[in-house]
């Protein structure tokens, strides 16, 4: 089982950039894969990026692709999402999760995090 809480969120101007992490517990993190959705007001949640156990198999929204980048520190129990060249429409509440797969789904993750907002203003 794996807890999960998220940092770095915050208010940037577009253009800009933040970087997220997200510290789990518990001794298995290694194994895990793990992933950030985001959901913005009246919209539903949707798949941002994961990461498999090793860090060799990344993917990728195509809305973020080429601006985020996803990574993580297994002896540090962290996954981390740099992000980079920031739009309004990043605006989001950004939850990071945990499950035994890379899946764009959200189903798949049975562990999540309370989330961090992130605001990009324009």
């Amino acid at each position: 089982q794996a807890q999960l809480v998220e940092s770095g969120g915050g208010l940037v101007q577009a253009g800009g950039s933040l970087r997220l992490s997200c510290s789990a517990s518990g001794r298995t993190f290694g194994i895990y894969a793990m992933a950030w959705f985001r959901q913005a007001p009246g919209k539903e949640r949707e798949f941002v990026a994961c990461i498999n156990w090793s860090g060799s198999t990344k993917l990728y929204a195509d809305p973020v692709e080429g601006r985020f980048t996803i990574s993580r520190d297994n002896a540090k129990r962290t996954v981390y999402l740099q992000m980079n060249s920031l739009k309004p429409e990043d605006t989001a509440v950004y939850s990071c999760a945990a499950g035994p797969q890379t899946m764009r789904t959200s189903g798949q993750y049975p562990y999540w995090g309370q989330g961090t907002q992130v605001t990009v203003s324009s």
